[in-house]
């Protein structure tokens, strides 16, 4: 039988001990082991689901453990890089929430010590593991809409009251497009396989934090369209609509929270000129946080290929900042 791979977590937030811990002691193949937290009240959260955890007094020394193997990291997004780097240091593998960096650049000197230390070091992508990527993926890139004309992806929800939260902090790396546009943007290139030409950004402010962005622009062979924001009511959906057809996929960032996780695919007959006929797909019991554990344990213990290196992760973070930098000009 497999050797189960040993976690540790470095820091005890929210989503880690709402998400990603539970995922990875479900997930198959790993063993929540780790916590590095001083807050006694915020290990109790994970010690009610996984109470053989050692609770750690700092990140220090949970890398110091020879018996941890690899580690999470949900710290603030301006800490990514360093930590990530210093847990290569410390020979453990990585799963660094994301944006792991905030700058595309960033990323070289984390790609270079994975290289030169044969460790797996990858961001949080969660969604590249779901089915229902790989669903429209294999659709879309099939033909099944005909020829692709246009992506249109809208991701929003309100935290405005919620002024002590990271993402609502410069300092901290907020923003709409780090936290969410990573989804919207990664999205369109997970599916399609193409990388973005050209991008015009309209974009609101708040204390000088990125809230609203509006991007639009151009793929080589589709026109795209994005909406982030943390001021609007809730929304999630991303559309690829071709000559022929259109997929919808309903809840696609975060299902277990906004909704089922449905794929729609509406057709035209023949000729074009009926009704579009419509079929459903659904997945409703897929944790794809789960999964994104399993095949990082895969990768692991038996070589399995890596379903999101960090490569595919720069070049959404690329997307990113040519967004910021193209804030201000007109779309041609």
């Amino acid at each position: 039988m497999t050797r189960p791979v040993r976690w540790g977590i470095l820091g005890a937030s929210n989503f880690a001990a709402d998400k990603m811990g539970p995922a990875i002691h479900a997930a198959r193949g790993a063993t929540l082991s780790g916590l590095a937290t001083s807050s006694r009240d915020k290990a109790a959260r994970f010690l009610a689901f996984a109470p053989d955890i050692e609770v750690f007094p700092d990140y220090e020394a949970l890398l110091a453990d020879r018996g941890i193997e690899a580690v999470y990291i949900p710290l603030p997004n301006h800490l990514h890089v360093e930590w990530t780097l210093r847990a290569v240091e410390a020979g453990k593998h990585v799963l660094c929430e994301k944006p792991l960096a905030m700058r595309a650049g960033e990323f070289d000197p984390v790609i270079a010590a994975r290289d030169r230390s044969g460790l797996l070091v990858a961001e949080a992508y969660m969604i590249a593991h779901h089915p229902q990527f790989h669903r429209a993926r294999d659709l879309v890139r099939g033909g099944a809409i005909g020829d692709l004309r246009l992506v249109d992806a809208v991701f929003s929800y309100d935290n405005s009251s919620d002024t002590a939260n990271i993402r609502n902090r410069a300092e901290t790396g907020g923003g709409s497009l780090p936290d969410i546009g990573v989804y919207t943007f990664g999205s369109a290139r997970l599916v399609t396989g193409e990388e973005p030409q050209r991008l015009a950004a309209h974009i609101l402010r708040e204390n000088g934090v990125e809230v609203t962005a509006h991007v639009t622009g151009d793929f080589p062979s589709f026109r795209f369209s994005s909406v982030t924001s943390m001021r609007m009511h809730p929304r999630q959906e991303i559309t690829f609509h071709g000559t022929t057809g259109f997929l919808r996929l309903t809840a696609p960032w975060n299902p277990a929270v906004f909704g089922e996780a449905q794929l729609e695919l509406h057709r035209n007959d023949h000729s074009g000129e009926a009704p579009a006929a419509r079929t459903t797909e659904r997945w409703s019991r897929v944790n794809h946080y789960v999964l994104q554990i399993e095949n990082f344990g895969r990768t692991l213990r038996e070589g399995a290929g890596y379903p999101c290196p960090l490569e595919f992760s720069k070049a959404t973070q690329a997307m990113i900042d040519m967004a910021y930098d193209a804030e201000g000009k007109r779309d041609g």
